[in-house]
């Protein structure tokens, strides 16, 4: 298995993390005039009808039925990978900041390290990449801050701990979309985005409609957060896990705090303090110590 990239590979990556860094500030103007139970499944149903437009223009169609291994990954993808994270991360932006988010989901591949350890055979723990989890954990620690150890009933802690929720999600996402069959790279988002739809659409009816007060910019937002956020990333993921590997996506983890933290400080002048910071250093640290080992290795397979 080689770590050689073509520019190609480099420019979805770069893409695909920019996609997914712009979801945050996105959301942070979402939150503001809708409630996660509109923005969540207007996000969903905006994105699956774009790919469901593009789908049907390129003439391709979902797995039958009967392919029961192509359907418990869609539904998996769908429920456990995409409608529950988008739900625990937009409440939890109601009272953090977008970079702040950004950084504690860059967690999600310490936590892919570790369920990948657990699935497959050859993605085994070493010693340098369990220093990596606990230099990465020890990152999340400091960002949650004392203040978390003292008060559990905190707002903000409460809202931290439903964003680490979401990005332990995405780490599932990644096991299950590494053994999903392998289908064209926008049948599959097609086929999780509807799931996700679907399973999203109970919120629209404990939504307090009277209290809904959308404008322009919280419309907009979430009609980006579907095509941009949910629509072209999920094209763009599927295209890379077809082309390259788990750990070379794992990789976004390392470029969207930094991209989401330049986002935030130039739309919404957002700053964080000194233990974000530090925080931010042993998150990435943490990471790059987990993926080191398999990178050095990977020419001896």
């Amino acid at each position: 298995m080689t770590t050689s990239r073509s520019p190609a590979d480099w420019g979805v990556f770069l893409l695909l993390s920019a996609c997914w860094a712009s979801a945050f500030a996105m959301t942070k103007v979402a939150v503001e005039d809708l409630p996660a139970s509109v923005i969540i499944p207007g996000r969903l149903i905006a994105g699956a009808v774009i790919l469901w437009g593009v789908m049907l223009v390129r003439g391709e169609r979902l797995p039958p039925f009967s392919d029961r291994s192509s359907w418990l990954a869609i539904v998996g993808l769908g429920t456990i990978g995409t409608a529950a994270p988008f739900y625990l991360i937009t409440v939890g932006q109601k009272t953090i900041d977008s970079s702040l988010a950004a950084l504690l989901i860059s967690a999600a591949p310490l936590f892919t390290a570790g369920l990948a350890h657990l699935k497959f055979h050859d993605e085994q723990l070493t010693g340098f990449k369990l220093l990596g989890l606990l230099v990465g954990f020890a990152g999340v620690a400091v960002l949650l801050g004392p203040d978390a150890i003292r008060g559990l009933g905190n707002a903000d802690f409460i809202a931290q701990l439903l964003v680490i929720g979401g990005a332990f999600c995405y780490a599932v996402n990644s096991i299950i979309a590494r053994q999903a069959p392998r289908m064209a790279p926008i049948v599959l988002p097609v086929g999780f985005l509807t799931v996700a739809s679907i399973a999203s659409l109970p919120m629209l009816f404990w939504t307090d409609w009277g209290e809904v007060s959308p404008t322009a910019s919280s419309v907009w937002s979430v009609l980006g957060l579907g095509a941009v956020s949910t629509g072209l990333a999920g094209i763009l993921l599927m295209y890379l896990v077809a082309r390259t590997s788990a750990t070379f996506i794992a990789l976004t983890g390392y470029v969207i705090p930094i991209m989401s933290a330049v986002l935030g400080y130039f739309l919404f002048r957002e700053t964080q303090s000194w233990n974000a910071v530090l925080a931010f250093i042993l998150i990435l640290s943490g990471v790059w110590f987990a993926q080191r080992q398999a990178r050095r290795r990977s020419p001896s397979h």
